[in-house]
């Protein structure tokens, strides 16, 4: 009998194929019927979307969420562990990709790169240049969270002659760059704010009013993390005044974010949650949800399982 595997979400349907040559059985969740749920055994989830308990408690046999993705902040990981259910997810495999990303929207903002773009393209470009703006050499980068997209961060920025500092709850005696007393001090000694930290319910709205105003007016933030992680009010409200100067966003409170939420906020460089997908990391992130699938149903140890 072939063990039978949940795919949460429509974006991952082209897994099924491959996971159907492996010998699993494959329901749908947006297709499920009720005489589904006794037989799943496992779900291959994005980790982004929410998994609630009720959900959860109509499938009796699970004993695996198979995170497809780095992040796993739609899974309440203590509940699940409370019944005997493993989680699994993407550790750090696109990690370099997410950091390029974010240096991408770091630079295109600051330096007015796509508003030049855009400039041109509106026919804007007569004998008059852009108004000049700043450059990134000497400026100071705080990054928020400083796990393997906040180091691959770190390292980049230092290559265009940016100082870091960074912030997270829990010292890193090891870390090559000063760690600020709260975020808070952080957001006030940065230029720049990169959110790299992995998103938990701890951390929700982390990035409120408060931060965001003191990073400032000739200030910037860039999120790669996720939405939840911002009060994205806040943060429309401080660029509409002026109280932020830029922002460039891979993530958003709800996704995909509605096209009016954005068409009078100014500054902004926005990606449709893409950082983490290239076609080098997301073979790997597949082949490493086949494998904790494998492992798990031959009663091996997970390859890579969610720790703490």
């Amino acid at each position: 009998m072939p063990h039978t595997l949940l795919i949460s979400h429509p974006m991952l349907s082209p897994m099924q194929a491959g996971l159907e040559a492996q010998g699993y059985r494959i329901v749908r969740r947006w297709e499920m019927a009720d005489v589904d749920a006794g037989a799943v055994e496992a779900i291959v989830h994005a980790g982004e979307i929410h998994l609630t308990p009720d959900f959860l408690q109509g499938l009796p046999n699970l004993k695996l969420i198979a995170n497809v993705s780095v992040g796993y902040d739609g899974v309440d990981v203590p509940w699940c562990r409370a019944r005997g259910i493993e989680v699994s997810h993407a550790d750090g495999l696109n990690a370099e990709d997410v950091a390029d990303h974010a240096l991408g929207l770091l630079i295109g903002c600051w330096r007015n790169i796509v508003a030049g773009d855009r400039m041109i393209r509106a026919g804007g470009w007569n004998h008059d240049r852009m108004a000049v703006g700043p450059g990134l050499k000497g400026r100071k980068v705080g990054v928020m969270g400083l796990g393997h997209i906040g180091v691959a961060v770190a390292k980049r920025a230092e290559a265009f002659g940016m100082t870091v500092a960074w912030w997270g709850p829990n010292p890193k005696p090891d870390a090559d760059w000063p760690r600020a007393e709260s975020l808070l001090a952080l957001a006030a000694d940065c230029d720049i704010l990169v959110v790299a930290c992995r998103a938990d319910v701890s951390n929700r709205h982390a990035v409120n009013a408060a931060v965001i105003e003191a990073v400032g007016p000739k200030g910037m933030i860039v999120n790669v993390s996720r939405g939840s992680v911002i009060d994205e009010d806040a943060l429309i409200a401080a660029l509409k005044d002026g109280r932020l100067g830029r922002a460039g966003l891979d993530v958003f409170a709800v996704e995909p974010t509605p096209v009016e939420r954005w068409e009078d906020v100014p500054n902004t460089v926005l990606t449709p949650h893409s950082a983490g997908g290239t076609v080098g990391s997301l073979p790997s992130m597949i082949a490493q949800t086949f494998e904790n699938l494998r492992r798990h149903f031959a009663g091996e140890p997970l390859l890579s399982p969610v720790r703490g």
